[in-house]
């Protein structure tokens, strides 16, 4: 749906409107929560800066509301039920997880204590362990106590692409392969799409690992489900013109660095020659601290996939991540 179909709602007036089916609850909105015009069934809860703008959405079905992903921080996440059950009047009884980055699962446990069985697929759930560990070396000092005590963990629907059947709707779970994570789950209910941080609209992309060919190709995927409105991982949902948004990114984070002839290690100036070109052209696009760790990454990786002759087998083997303390 187009940007300008969009508008702040005030709660306040969506539950005096709304008929009396649950009693909402007292917490405090941190965040921003958004309903499209046009399918008031949809809302969005956007967290501040503080947890890196995260989306959560929820779709409102005959039996409840499912929400799409957990949010960074449990506090949030608690927020995000709150702000559902307020605008629907019905209870949250289902969240899916899309994809391991801490944004999207680390308030597991928020849902599962109020009874609400959080999913995700096989792929996505055996990542988590290890980029949760990796994540709280970061944050978990810097966000006590307002951090996971333990792993999250999710159900897991299984490792083929299904339809899951919660809150009397169908929605049908694509796992999908590499991109902006190792694994991805794409939710696709009517003609709509829940693509988490494969698509961000108006910030830079999470590049962690470095798989921008993969990445294209998750694109192609989605764009063959021929959604009319999408909703992604940072920014305000939009039509299949943030697809293309997306993928003119990605080919031009592709085309910079092919430019500079990479090859491994990074060359610092080179990166910082990208940064900079990439900054200006997308000017106004928010995180672009996510580039720090991301464009290193995208360069081991294309000059992994373009050796010069004289380079040697083992030359490049390193992580395409590292150990992040300013990224989700």
């Amino acid at each position: 749906m187009p940007a300008r179909a969009l508008r702040l709602v005030s709660l306040a007036l969506l539950v005096t409107a709304a008929p009396a089916c649950v009693k909402h609850s007292s917490t405090p909105m941190t965040g921003k929560v958004e309903v499209p015009l046009s399918d008031r069934r949809i809302g969005q809860y956007i967290s501040s800066g503080w947890s890196f703008d995260t989306s959560s959405f929820w779709i409102e079905g005959p039996e409840g509301v499912v929400v799409i992903d957990v949010q960074f921080l449990p506090s949030v996440a608690a927020e995000v039920i709150a702000a559902a059950e307020r605008v629907t009047r019905k209870k949250v009884v289902a969240a899916i997880v899309l994809h391991a980055n801490p944004d999207k699962f680390n308030g597991t446990a928020t849902f599962q204590a109020r009874g609400i069985e959080v999913w995700t697929a096989e792929q996505v759930l055996a990542l988590i362990p290890e980029v949760f560990a990796r994540r709280t070396e970061a944050f978990a000092e810097r966000y006590a106590p307002d951090w996971p005590t333990a792993v999250p963990q999710p159900k897991s629907f299984g490792a083929a692409t299904t339809t899951l059947k919660l809150a009397g709707l169908e929605l049908k779970a694509h796992v999908l392969g590499p991109g902006c994570s190792a694994a991805h789950v794409v939710i696709e209910w009517e003609d709509h799409v829940f693509v988490g941080d494969l698509v961000a609209n108006q910030a830079h992309a999470w590049l962690e690992i470095g798989e921008t060919d993969a990445w294209l190709q998750r694109l192609s995927e989605i764009e063959a489900m021929t959604p009319r409105h999408v909703h992604p991982g940072r920014g305000r949902s939009a039509g299949p013109e943030l697809l293309t948004a997306q993928r003119e990114y990605l080919q031009t984070v592709i085309d910079l660095v092919k430019a500079e002839k990479p090859t491994t290690p990074p060359e610092p100036a080179a990166v910082l020659r990208v940064r900079a070109e990439l900054e200006r052209k997308y000017e106004g696009y928010r995180f672009p601290v996510f580039l720090e760790i991301g464009l290193p990454a995208v360069w081991r990786r294309l000059a992994q996939a373009n050796p010069p002759a004289s380079a040697s087998a083992n030359e490049g083997d390193q992580p395409a991540g590292s150990n992040p303390t300013s990224q989700p």
